[in-house]
């Protein structure tokens, strides 16, 4: 058994899409609408669906936002450097919530991204 994806729904997918992929330097590996049921379907992700586990974001035509709850907790990514990558986020117009620092009672650097629907992303620097 392997982890496939994780889904996450989406209120303006373009806005989504934009940021996975241009904020974040994901590629869109596949997207498909669904018209019948009014909703639509987009993989992103680092690498093959068949090698690795990617983000299904799934946008409902007729929902323009969602209530995120308090059982959501992040998205992990391993950065080389997590001060630059808040820095390289920033400038293409990411919002950086958490800067690059040890984590709380250790000592990982990690930081923290929100993407345009709210949910966090967190970037962990790789240990040399």
């Amino acid at each position: 058994m392997r982890i496939l994806h994780t889904m996450l729904r989406v209120g303006d997918l373009e806005r989504s899409l934009a940021f996975y992929t241009e904020v974040l330097g994901m590629r869109l590996l596949r997207r498909r609408d669904y018209p019948d049921g009014r909703f639509t379907l987009a993989f992103v992700g680092y690498g093959d669906e068949a090698d690795t586990a990617v983000l299904e974001l799934t946008h409902n035509w007729d929902t323009s936002s969602y209530e995120l709850g308090t059982g959501y907790g992040h998205i992990a990514l391993e950065v080389e450097d997590a001060a630059a990558a808040c820095a390289s986020i920033r400038a293409r117009g990411g919002k950086v919530v958490r800067e690059a620092g040890p984590m709380k009672h250790g000592t990982t650097v990690i930081a923290f991204v929100e993407d345009p629907d709210g949910y966090k992303v967190e970037l962990i620097e790789r240990k040399t």
